[in-house]
């Protein structure tokens, strides 16, 4: 195996020694026909940050092992433009193009009905990682993108992204073991054998997707949260220490409505489910909100994530 990429060497050699990075390439927007560009001539000409690619294109080289790396000169931002062009792949050409070949694969007769269980299976499987996504470009991302325009937020949800992370793998374990345990397949079918390839092979990509994120992204965003914190005048950080201390003196009982809050539930609902007035409900969200200095549901559902009042399953995303 090669050694650590370097921004001399050149993008062609590095695409021959491991397919894997042609979808890295991608990701940050680089296409191909750059002949015998470097890596350094090649992200100039893009607008690529060549030290974020790098890092990037090590670590899933390297088997993108489960543990941080080194992010000093990794660029939040080009970070977080590779992760959202990765939900793009996912949810717009990779998830897609499985199911409209696992549809030419399968016999959907009315005599099949295991054929019809792998399908409503795998249906079920893409729209739970579609919310996932939708809940990370719109809370965590969003969160981010707040802090890159130096705004400080009093709570840190930048490790909230894995708490997902396991169970969408192992449902996609689960989907494979349904064809190659169950399926009824009667002769050969290459077409079949095909789509289960591919999705071994999404199974990997998500596997990594999900390491550069809880291993590049969250170390360089908690870097950039305390580059942040330290920015802002000493007035502001008076006052973002005022809030974690008001953060602790929640009552049970607000503490229960917050879980309400991230369980999507309405201030009549959560009236109704703790025998109170709406009136009350209303009451405590104010407080709640003084409190916290959070004014949105999506900050309480981060809040109630944060300080493990709920998981990320109950959360309605």
């Amino acid at each position: 195996m090669p050694g650590v990429y370097k921004s001399t060497d050149k993008l062609g050699f590095v695409i021959a020694n491991d397919y894997r990075l042609l979808q890295v390439m991608s990701r940050f927007g680089i296409s191909l026909g750059f002949g015998e560009k470097t890596i350094a001539e090649v992200c100039r000409q893009c607008g690529v940050d060549a030290d974020t690619f790098l890092t990037i294109i090590n670590y899933v080289k390297d088997g993108a092992e489960n543990r941080p790396q080194r992010v000093e000169m990794v660029k939040v931002e080009s970070v977080l433009g590779y992760l959202k062009r990765t939900h793009t792949y996912f949810l717009g050409y990779l998830f897609p193009n499985i199911r409209f070949h696992l549809l030419n694969a399968i016999d959907c007769s009315v005599q099949n009905e295991i054929a019809f269980l792998v399908l409503k299976f795998f249906d079920e499987y893409v729209e739970e990682v579609r919310r996932h996504m939708e809940y990370e470009e719109t809370t965590v991302y969003a969160y981010v993108e707040k802090l890159l325009e130096g705004e400080l937020v009093a709570i840190d949800s930048s490790h909230l992204l894995s708490r997902h992370h396991e169970a969408i793998e192992s449902k996609l374990k689960e989907l494979k073991n349904l064809f190659m345990q169950y399926y009824p397949q009667t002769e050969m079918n290459e077409k079949l054998n095909a789509v289960i390839i591919s999705i071994y092979q999404a199974e990997e990509e998500l596997s990594i997707h999900s390491l550069v994120e809880d291993n590049i992204f969250v170390p360089a965003v908690k870097r950039l949260e305390h580059q942040t914190k330290m920015k802002q005048p000493e007035s502001e950080n008076t006052q973002s220490t005022t809030v974690t201390s008001n953060e602790e003196q929640l009552s049970d009982r607000e503490k229960e409505i917050v879980v309400c809050v991230a369980k999507g539930l309405s201030n009549k609902e959560i009236a109704d489910q703790l025998c109170l007035s709406v009136n009350t409900v209303t009451t405590h969200r104010r407080n709640i909100a003084r409190k916290l200095q959070i004014h949105s549901a999506a900050g309480i559902t981060i809040y109630a994530i944060v300080n493990k009042l709920v998981t990320l399953s109950e959360v309605n995303i």
